[in-house]
């Protein structure tokens, strides 16, 4: 016997005979075949292909059904500007270096849009690292933002709670605002609260027995932390209200907020461990309603005890309807925030309810500005010059007249994405990001109004030469969702919605607790942070290159715009 026959016999399950098995396995796919082949030749009558091609034919569905999980792979780059982009955010949401060699795959001359740079450039050092925007300086509360980027809207809810979480966590680390999604604000957003830092009297509390916590710490020693918080979450919390309770890990605590309590329990300032939040107001007024589903004041006035502004949205690039949450994504956690019923689908009304026309629309934001004492801003899309200059004259005459208007106003561009939106709209609805930049700055410098108002920008924003360009378009704030979902692990999957039974293979994008409960929340907000920090420190790089100290001195001029290759 040979030293290998010596191995293999001291593992009884490497020195079984496996012919046998095989032989019986190989028989069983035979079969398997076999029987495939004739329901699907001689029994089914619901496909023609397959009367024609028994078995082979479903190569086909498999390929297809492959088709949006390998998209990352291998279509992204006719997407969007290259491949290589969507590899720069994967890179340095890892902290990985993102330099590349020899040239992209659509290289400088099909490029549309270069940079001037300077004769003499200035040095990393020497240009601006630390960048603020200021909205609503005349409030009470102003929202002095400490970054110029911020995570676009995306909802708790058409988002998993998991994502949520790893996306507040990502923003408080870097301090960038977060913006809510027209879902309202959940419990999510608020996940880094502590309980013994906030006044018990507008909190409902839940603590696990000596048992449950002893369970807990075992766990957490010899798993990880998030199976020991499930395990420990579903001992405390019932079921139908589990996802809505925040966890403090140090006191071994559930806690949410107490939306019933008098308005005099809330907190003046914004508790510790809150992000910078923008609460956004859709169609559906989710969080923000009575039981008639109308405008609760008192509601919001508490809700923006915990949030820097609020955004009041009206259209979005990628859909003109109100927001569409499938049945799959209304769990009894999202019901208990929006104030909806459960499990059925949720599709917000088309036309926002306090704006059937411009008068009332901005009456509405004077009363939202009046309750909060904060910014108050809309989002809107272009169609055209003369339509956003109706906007401008409602504006300028309130002015006039000593009325408030708009702190600022969030341009979506045509481009603007959207996880369930109708196909025939998603690419005829909108003009283009920057074709809007050119039309509200001149509008807004013709009728007086720009040093009022501030403008957020976002579309199809992914690394820091996207952001320096709207920046020299004349956006004062620049919002991004895609770029912030590829750094969170999304892989483009195209599976969003939750139609057809289908869902996020990541966890990120969906509310099936399987999938969910395997998403890594506290690396993935590492990775967003670190992709916050690599677009700012981008922007300053471009700025050295540009002969710039300050992003305030970009403008349309440092760009050449070009057709055909040539400038």
């Amino acid at each position: 016997m040979n030293s290998q026959e010596n191995f293999f016999s001291k593992f009884t399950v490497l020195a079984a005979d496996w012919s046998v098995f095989f032989k019986i396995l190989l028989l069983a796919a035979v079969v398997l075949m076999i029987s495939v082949l004739i329901y699907d030749r001689f029994i089914q009558r619901k496909n023609q292909l397959l009367i024609n091609y028994p078995l082979v034919g479903r190569l086909r569905y498999l390929f297809y059904l492959l088709r949006n999980p390998m998209r990352q792979y291998f279509g992204d780059e006719t997407y969007y500007d290259s491949f290589e982009k969507l590899e720069w955010i994967s890179k340095v949401s890892q902290h990985q270096s993102p330099y590349l060699s020899f040239s992209t795959t659509f290289p400088q001359s099909k490029q549309h849009t270069l940079f001037k740079h300077a004769n003499f450039v200035k040095e990393v050092s020497e240009v601006q690292h630390e960048f603020s925007v200021t909205f609503g300086e005349q409030h009470k509360y102003p929202f002095n933002a400490k970054s110029i980027i911020g995570r676009s809207a995306m909802s708790d809810g058409s988002i998993s709670p998991e994502g949520t979480r790893a996306f507040a966590r990502g923003a408080f680390r870097e301090h960038f605002p977060i913006n809510t999604g027209e879902g309202g604000l959940t419990s999510n957003f608020l996940t880094l609260m502590h309980y013994d830092a906030l006044s018990s009297q507008f909190l409902e509390k839940k603590e696990g027995t000596f048992f449950a916590k002893t369970v807990y710490k075992i766990m957490y020693l010899i798993t990880n932390s998030e199976i020991a918080h499930r395990i420990y979450r579903k001992m405390v919390v019932r079921q139908k209200d589990r996802g809505s309770f925040i966890f403090d890990r140090l006191n071994l605590v559930f806690f949410r907020i107490n939306w019933e309590k008098p308005i005099r329990y809330f907190p003046e300032e914004i508790p510790p461990g809150v992000p910078d939040i923008v609460f956004q107001m859709g169609s559906g007024l989710y969080g923000v309603r009575d039981e008639e589903g109308n405008f609760d004041p008192d509601r919001y006035a508490k809700v923006m005890r915990f949030c820097r502004m609020t955004e009041i949205k009206i259209a979005q690039g990628a859909k003109q309807t109100g927001g569409r949450l499938l049945a799959a994504k209304v769990s009894d956690d999202i019901a208990y925030y929006r104030g909806v019923k459960a499990h059925q689908d949720l599709f917000s009304p088309n036309r926002f309810p306090y704006a059937e026309n411009m008068e009332m629309l901005l009456d509405f934001v004077e009363q939202l500005q009046d309750i909060s004492q904060k910014p108050v801003g809309i989002k809107i899309v272009i169609a055209s010059r003369e339509h956003f200059e109706e906007y401008a004259k409602a504006l300028r005459k309130r002015l006039d007249e000593g009325k408030k208007i708009v702190d600022f106003i969030t341009l979506d561009g045509g481009d603007g994405g959207s996880a369930t939106a109708p196909l025939e709209m998603m690419n005829r609805i909108g003009m283009s990001i920057r074709a809007s930049l050119l039309v509200v700055n001149a509008v807004l410098e013709q009728y007086g109004l720009r040093e009022h108002i501030r403008i957020i920008a976002s579309e199809k924003v992914l690394t820091p030469d996207d952001v320096v360009e709207l920046l020299c378009y004349g956006a004062d704030f620049i919002n991004i969702a895609r770029g912030f979902m590829i750094s969170a692990g999304c892989i483009r999957a195209r599976q969003c919605s939750g139609a057809n039974g289908r869902d996020c293979p990541v966890g990120l994008a969906t509310m099936n607790e399987a999938k969910r409960s395997k998403y890594l929340v506290i690396e993935k907000s590492h990775h967003i942070a670190n992709y916050h920090r690599a677009l700012l420190n981008g922007v300053s790089s471009l700025l050295a290159v540009m002969g710039k100290t300050e992003v305030s001195e970009l403008g349309i001029e440092d760009l050449n715009l070009r057709k055909n290759g040539r400038c």
